[in-house]
C-alpha cells in the first residue's frame, strides 16, 4: 500500500523556491529517491502562488515512511527549512488499487 505526502512548502521572498533549488543542487533530493521504500519525490510550482512549492512524495508504506522519518536525511531537510524560513502544510493520500475507472476515464488520454 502505496502513501503519497503532498507537501506544500510556503515562504517569503521565493524562499520555498530557493530550498527546493538547494534539496537538489546539494543531492539531498537524489539521496531521498535512492533510499529504499521510496516511490517518487518531486518538486513543483504553484503559478497562482510563486511563495509555494509542492513536494510530491511517495513511499512503499509506513514502514518505509518511518524510516525516512528517523533518518539523517530528514535532520538535513529541517536544517534547511529553518535557513529558509518554511512552514508546510501536508496532505497524505493513499491511492486505491483500481486507478482510473468508469467514467473518469473518459478525460485521461
Amino acid at each position: 500500500m502505496s502513501i503519497i505526502m503532498n507537501l506544500f512548502y510556503k515562504g517569503e521572498n521565493k524562499n520555498a523556491v530557493k530550498f527546493a533549488e538547494e534539496m537538489e543542487s546539494s543531492g539531498i533530493a537524489d539521496r531521498i529517491r535512492h533510499v529504499e521504500g521510496n516511490e517518487g519525490y518531486d518538486y513543483f510550482y504553484s503559478m497562482k502562488d510563486p511563495e509555494t512549492v509542492l513536494l510530491i512524495d511517495a513511499w512503499k508504506d509506513q514502514a518505509a515512511l518511518d524510516r525516512h522519518h528517523a533518518s539523517e536525511l530528514m535532520n538535513e531537510i529541517m536544517k534547511l527549512r529553518e535557513k529558509y524560513d518554511l512552514h508546510m502544510e501536508a496532505k497524505r493520500y493513499i491511492p486505491d488499487d483500481q486507478g482510473i475507472t468508469g467514467a473518469d476515464k473518459k478525460f485521461v488520454r
